[in-house]
């Protein structure tokens, strides 16, 4: 089956201006100024982009595919997210990750899960481990959930944060050890992404272990890096080193939004292509009165990440092929899918998203599969209307 995009304007994620775009099966077969010479091929369909902005699919690198939350009881546990969930905001592929939730959220599930997005049509990785150390495991360590199981590309944990197991950094340079062995083991990232919670000692950790150990900077992946100046000005630190640093998209209805704290880092001196933006999409997201009591409760998804895009362009002023690395080439990259995912260029999946001039979602396209159609889903899961 092939397909011709006509009359794109692509950011690959650098702009290429005006271009076409053949898709035969699950990858691009050629982009170029003008394919009509194509237009004779049997079974071609060639869909008219009439001018409108073509990138990479977004490439989510931090989601709670089963569901997060669970810390105000049982009924606050969030919800299993759906294939829709992410294709209709543009996101083609995701790393599924466990939170504060390891007893009722199992590695069991999350495996199965991503294994089922893949099945229903998009790219899905995961990570070993949760907030709890030692880590929870399915083979009974680090090492060898990363090395002997296809979708496991790293290891979660926390930081700095009440919920979490007061990891040392002498625990932390050990389990990155772990993960980077599996990984060079089975050709793939072996990294560790922390979650950074508010408390003070911030990375303290992580630079104790870097101090002190053997591993390499870009063995950790810091995430939800937007929370205080002062976690903004660690993350620069670390990024300087080697790190890839991971910043959290806000709620749609969020003033602020974290691209200031993005640019902030830039500022720093931190290297554009080791940030990265992901959206937390099934994470709990509480609101907690004076007393510290929780009066409402909600979760994130992953229509966080336009918003960014678009204040990162029009509030903190960053051209477009720049912002969109942060969300496609650059997480590609980390989880070992560079010139695969988050790119538009011969040989690369057919992961494409039309976007209109507000920022929404007019089509996308999952590994050559029509996902989303005038801004309505047409890949949908089993047990979705």
């Amino acid at each position: 089956m092939l397909t011709l995009w006509k009359n794109c304007d692509v950011y690959a994620p650098e702009h290429l201006g005006k271009r076409d775009i053949l898709v035969e099966g699950c990858s691009i077969a050629a982009v170029g100024e003008n394919l009509s010479a194509w237009l004779g091929a049997p079974q071609l369909s060639v869909p008219d982009m009439e001018g409108a902005l073509v990138c990479p699919g977004l490439v989510d690198i931090h989601t709670h595919v089963t569901g997060g939350g669970g810390e105000q009881g049982p009924a606050s546990r969030t919800p299993e997210l759906q294939v829709t969930d992410f294709t209709l905001s543009g996101v083609t592929s995701v790393v599924g990750l466990l939170g504060t939730d390891g007893v009722s959220r199992g590695l069991e599930n999350l495996l199965f899960k991503v294994r089922a997005l893949e099945e229903e049509g998009i790219s899905a990785w995961a990570l070993t481990g949760s907030y709890r150390m030692p880590a929870k495991t399915l083979f009974g360590d680090v090492e060898k959930d990363v090395a002997l199981i296809d979708k496991f590309i790293g290891v979660k944990t926390a930081l700095s944060d009440h919920r979490g197991s007061a990891v040392t950094g002498q625990e932390l340079a050990r389990l990155a050890s772990e993960a980077r062995i599996g990984g060079m083991l089975s050709g793939k990232p072996g990294f560790v992404t922390i979650h950074m919670g508010a408390h003070e000692h911030r990375m303290d950790e992580i630079f104790w272990a870097l101090e002190h150990s053997e591993v390499p900077a870009q063995s950790f992946l810091p995430t939800h890096c937007c929370r205080s100046p002062e976690l903004v000005a660690d993350a620069a630190r670390l990024n300087k080193r080697g790190a890839y640093i991971d910043f959290t998209a806000d709620l749609p209805a969020s003033e602020a939004g974290s691209a200031a704290a993005l640019v902030s880092a830039l500022r720093q001196g931190a290297e554009v292509s080791r940030i990265t933006m992901s959206s937390d999409a099934g994470g709990s997201q509480p609101t907690f009165n004076e007393r510290g009591e929780c009066i409402g409760l909600t979760y994130s998804t992953s229509a966080t990440l336009l918003q960014e895009l678009r204040r990162i362009i029009s509030r903190e002023g960053l051209p477009m092929e720049t912002a969109l690395r942060f969300f496609t080439e650059n997480p590609a990259r980390l989880i070992g899918q560079a010139g695969k995912k988050g790119c538009i260029g011969v040989g690369a999946d057919a992961d494409l998203l039309v976007l209109n001039e507000d920022f929404s979602v007019r089509h996308v396209m999952a590994k050559g599969r029509e996902a989303v159609r005038s801004g309505a889903a047409v890949l949908k899961g089993r047990f979705q209307e």
